[in-house]
């Protein structure tokens, strides 16, 4: 016989709810999102006794008089039932539990928690507990077997896991599940249940299904399924007698099998289609009692779970004749064909004869709310998304769909099934900074500007609205008579709008607190039949998108201005100045995903559509959570995933992801709930809400600061975090240029100050690649360098390029003759292997970048590239020195550090090498130069100064040729002159020597001189060097002498060198 389905009644407030029996069937007992435990004597109990346990009651179990509540307070407490008086809290976790069991015995209580635990308590000793630990995200729900043997549990990280109880163990798992962040973001609670009795079987809701396993084996004996069911099983329960199992849906359907005779031997469904959240089954197994998302309880009357023998010998054998008839029709007798009707709304299920009993209204197929408090899918709860079984081929009856039970191997489908991408149900529309409508005290908005509070209780139906800068105006308190669910709030006005009912239109009241006369209130109703969906307010006009997919600009004065169609529905619209920014749906998702288009409209004097229905970028299967400007007038959006994105006029108008706020979430379950963004400074203000997706009112919410981090490849790395650093910088300091061009006032010391910040990360970056040798790589950063900047960079080219040589050439020599008293003559020597013909490499570098330099500027047409050399002398670019000197100076202590790595290089051989012009040593070159105090090196560090003040003093326009004459003015070194004197006998020794070999086995035979010949060198040297022997006239013959020591052999590489620097400037060209 088909049960009855009793009329719902209210029970809690909206949310999540669960229910079960007593022992003995007497009463009913349900818990909500209220913090009550509610009992029932009937359905009809008008009085139902009612406990506070809480905030929120998440589960309830009642075994032996015990009564056992999962509360929002992460605690899991006792009460004796039926007095409700409180017997103590059983167990604490961190966060809160989700849900709570007994054994079979009652003895044992299995908590679930979202901190990834799972406990099993002794009732009588709550001190004896067992802590399971092993998944990665919430714990869903838990099931004792009969035996107390094993426990099962289903998680969000998309595994079902059986443990043993004794040896806190995983004995078994099964990723079978989608996973999620969160139990509210769960497609399904995944409510276990074991067979009562012999618990062979252990039944798992997977998303359309309800998969069985074998309790011996852990293997998948079976799948029940039916196509009644369109949108995953949210709940089974096992009858008493352990024959049957009941399973309840998302979508609100009920659905009983006989497990023997895998048969589906019932069909109903909720009358409002909204999620079934808890089942229970009477003891004596006649009756189930169900609740709601919404808190409503229910009742499904003459339920046959005892089933007679002969009614199961009849559907039995019935099933057999059916399979080998392969005739359908026959499955059901009259009584259950009138049972399927009776149980039927949905117009695409399989049925024989119209509904003629009930007469279900359209809307009963609609969603009651997508609130984040539905356990169920925020998208996907809707019976009007696509029914897989509703694709059919023609000639094939439409009363098959009671082949409900497949088996596990070779299951027998009967008939054709959709397997493409599913339909995504559309995101409903939304206010940004809002929190949902169904709360009785919510946020209406937030934003830079203020706050404004809603409050619908008993005591009153008001709205409060509240600046940030009390400047702007006092803080206001509104009577909403008129039921506003809307809000948007600027410096000039606050806007309100409510929907239509069957007696009133949908209403438009805009507070122009900014006016100057005394009319600072209006109000617009709109045509019959549309509903304000979405609002916002801009500087000196509103906007209003409605139902009827148009929308209605107004001025702040309340004039009708422009009316214009939306190619979809509205999801969001938010203003700023002249800007209006309107987000829509340009169709339909598939997976998962929304698929959302953007219009961005200019409504000042010359009003233009800059973007023209782009679609918007969301993570994968997220939805739109956030929309808006940013402080400075750049569009801003956030989706469910925690990603930040800003537009980027810059690209096309594209979008740039520049924060994730899930990077800074402690938990899984933690989200932040964003308030506002700025571009300057770079802050991100959101408030974080504990295992919520948005605040409560009360108390007042405190407001965090997050940090943009845009996700570039190796940010760990000193090259990564500078280039994060640059372009960040350029991305949020675009809005100047905006600004500027829109006739907007900007902060010139502000631009200027980002501008040169962003020359500073470009000259770090420049100094990071000299240091890796990366040439090709310093021109392309020299490429987006200001000109200054460039001439900054070829000074610090030359210098790297000496520093790295010496320390290159320290890490050759022979560290056990190395001793301090010798660093003197070591440094002398140094300076001397200048000096040397090889100097490819500086001359190389330096003047591709001074060739660059001079192509920036566009200064004049040149014969010869590398004659204007200026850009590596301290005499150019006089006016800008103070401020590229500064520069320079923090780009060389700041890459200070990492010099000694140059050193350890594998091109130990390479030749010693000297900048275009020697330049004051600055005190950091001291620094990095300086082996000891000793005497002789103080002499030369002051030698060095005199020769760059002299080099200082030359002509600017000084020819190719003489470069090499001006590096060769310095004296002559006693290492110098001692390796003139012995060159030949070196030579002889080893006649296959280089240069560089020859200098280096000079190093080593002049370190073994004794301490007074190597003075008496030293002597020799400074005797020579008389300054007033050292005239312009006399460079030619020193440039001729130190030529000639380089040998004949050696003359070709800078004719090369000369002739791919000509080659590459006349290509800049």
């Amino acid at each position: 016989m088909p049960c009855e389905r009793k009329p719902m009644r209210y029970g809690h407030s909206e949310g999540h709810t669960d229910v079960c029996f007593d022992d003995k069937g007497k009463c009913i007992v349900t818990c909500g999102s209220d913090g009550d435990v509610r009992i029932w004597e009937s359905l009809d109990d008008d009085d139902p006794k009612s406990i506070n346990v809480g905030e929120k009651v998440y589960s309830v179990a009642l075994k032996n008089g015990k009564l056992v509540t999962a509360v929002s307070n992460n605690t899991v407490q006792i009460h004796t039932f039926p007095e409700g008086d409180p017997d103590g809290i059983l167990t604490r976790f961190t966060t809160n539990a989700n849900h709570v069991t007994f054994n079979s015995s009652g003895s044992r209580v299995a908590a679930g928690s979202s901190d990834f635990i799972v406990k099993i308590v002794e009732v009588v000793d709550s001190s004896q507990q067992k802590t399971l630990r092993g998944h990665d995200a919430p714990v869903l729900s838990v099931a004792l077997d009969t035996s107390d043997e094993f426990l099962a549990s289903s998680s969000c990280d998309g595994s079902v896991t059986v443990w043993s109880i004794e040896s806190q163990t995983q004995v078994a798992q099964w990723k079978i599940l989608q996973k999620s962040s969160d139990v509210s973001n769960a497609k399904s609670l995944c409510r276990l249940a074991w067979q009562p009795h012999s618990g062979k079987l252990l039944a798992v809701p997977v998303d359309l299904t309800v998969q069985l396993y074998d309790r011996n084996t852990w293997t998948h004996v079976s799948t029940l399924c039916d196509d009644l069911i369109t949108q995953v099983v949210n709940v089974v329960v096992w009858s008493p007698c352990g024959k049957f199992l009941a399973a309840g849906t998302v979508g609100g359907n009920l659905l009983i099998w006989d497990v023997e005779a895998k048969l589906c031997i019932e069909r109903q469904k909720h009358e409002k289609g909204f999620t079934v959240c808890g089942m229970a089954w009477h003891p004596s197994g006649g009756r189930i009692a169900y609740t709601d998302t919404e808190g409503c309880l229910g009742l499904l009357e003459g339920v046959s779970s005892s089933s007679p023998p002969s009614s199961s010998t009849v559907q039995s054998t019935k099933a057999t004749a059916a399979k080998e008839k392969n005739d359908y029709d026959d499955l059901f007798d009259e009584d259950d064909d009138r049972m399927l009707d009776e149980g039927m709304s949905d117009s695409r299920s399989p049925v024989k004869k119209p509904i003629m009993e009930e007469d279900d209204d359209d809307d009963d197929l609609m969603p009651a709310t997508g609130k984040p408090r539905n356990r169920g899918s925020f998208l996907d709860d809707d019976d009007n998304s696509q029914d897989p079984g509703s694709v059919k081929l023609d000639g094939v009856p439409e009363e098959d769909g009671s082949s409900a039970i497949l088996p596990a191997v070779g299951p027998a489908v009967s008939r054709p099934v959709y397997e493409g991408p599913m339909p995504t149900q559309p995101q409903r529309a939304f206010q940004a900074g809002s929190t949902p409508v169904h709360l009785m005290h919510r946020f209406m908005v937030w934003n830079s500007v203020g706050i404004v509070r809603g409050y619908n209780d008993d005591q009153d139906n008001a709205i409060d609205v509240e600046f940030h800068d009390t400047a702007i105006h006092h803080a206001m308190h509104l009577t909403n008579t008129l039921g506003h669910t809307m809000a948007d709030l600027s410096q000039e006005a606050v806007l309100l709008a409510c929907e239509g009912t069957d007696e009133l239109a949908s209403k438009i009241q805009c507070l122009h607190f900014s006016c100057w006369d005394t009319h600072k209130d209006w109000i617009v109703d709109l045509p019959k039949g549309e509903d304000v969906c979405a609002l916002c307010l801009g500087q000196g006009w509103a906007a209003v998108a409605t139902s009827a997919l148009m929308v209605r600009l107004f001025s702040i004065g309340g004039v009708q201005k422009e009316i214009f169609s939306l190619p979809g529905a509205v999801v969001c619209m938010a203003g700023h100045g002249e800007q209006l920014l309107i987000m829509y749906h340009r169709g339909t998702g598939f997976d998962g995903d929304q698929a959302l288009g953007v219009q961005l409209l200019q409504l000042g004097s010359k009003r233009r559509q800059v973007i023209h229905g782009e679609p918007l970028p969301l993570s994968r299967k997220s939805y739109l959570a956030w929309m808006g400007f940013t402080a400075e007038g750049t569009p801003c959006c956030i989706d469910s995933e925690g990603v930040v994105r800003m537009l980027n006029r810059t690209v096309g108008n594209t979008w740039t992801p520049v924060c994730n706020t899930r990077d800074s979430c402690k938990s899984k379950s933690d989200h932040y709930w964003v308030v506002g963004v700025h571009e300057n400074p770079q802050q991100l203000r959101c408030i974080p809400c504990k295992g919520s997706r948005f605040p409560p009112t009360l108390p007042r919410p405190a407001v965090a600061v997050l940090p943009f981090n845009l996700p570039y490849c190796q940010t760990t790395t000193e090259k990564g975090q500078m280039e994060e650093q640059y372009w960040r910088s350029m991305l949020f300091h675009n809005h100047y240029s905006f600004l500027s061009s829109s006739g907007y006032e900007i902060d010139s010391e502000g631009q200027s100050q980002a501008e040169k910040e962003q020359q500073e990360l470009l000259m770090k970056m420049f100094a990071l690649s000299c240091k890796l040798e990366r040439e090709f790589r310093c021109v392309e950063l020299a490429e987006m360098m200001t000109h200054s900047v460039v001439t900054l960079a070829i000074r610090y080219a030359s210098r790297s390029r000496l520093f790295k040589d010496k320390e290159r050439a320290k890490g050759d020599s022979d560290p056990k003759k190395r001793k301090r008293e010798d660093e003197g003559q070591v440094n002398d020597q140094m300076e001397s292997d200048e000096g040397s013909a090889k100097k490819k490499k500086p001359l190389d570098t330096s003047a591709k970048l001074s060739a660059f330099a001079f192509n920036k500027e566009y200064r004049e047409v040149r014969v010869n590239p590398f004659k204007v050399s200026g850009a590596g002398k301290p005499s150019s670019s006089s006016a800008g020195q103070p401020r590229t000197t500064s520069v320079l100076d923090s780009m060389t202590m700041s890459s200070r550090k990492p010099t000694p790595l140059g050193g350890t290089s594998k091109q130990g051989k390479a030749p010693v090498l000297k900048p275009l012009a020697p330049k004051p040593k600055s005190k950091t070159q001291a620094t990095l130069l300086q082996m000891s105090a000793s005497k002789g090196n103080s002499k030369k560090l002051v030698d060095s100064q005199t020769e760059a003040e002299k080099v200082k003093a030359a002509p600017a326009a000084t020819p190719p040729a003489s470069v090499e004459n001006i590096e060769n003015r310095k004296p002559k070194t006693g290492f110098q002159l001692w390796l003139e004197d012995n060159r030949k006998s070196i030579l002889a020794d080893n006649p296959d020597f280089e240069e560089m070999d020859v200098i280096k086995q000079g190093m080593g035979r002049f370190r073994t001189l004794s301490a007074e010949e190597r003075l008496n060198w030293t002597e020799r040297a400074k005797g020579d060097s008389d300054p007033k022997k050292r005239k312009r006239e006399d460079e030619g013959q020193v440039n001729d002498q130190m030529e000639s020591d380089e040998g004949s052999a050696k003359k070709k590489k800078p004719l090369d060198t000369s002739a791919k620097l000509s080659a590459f400037a006349f290509n800049k060209e």
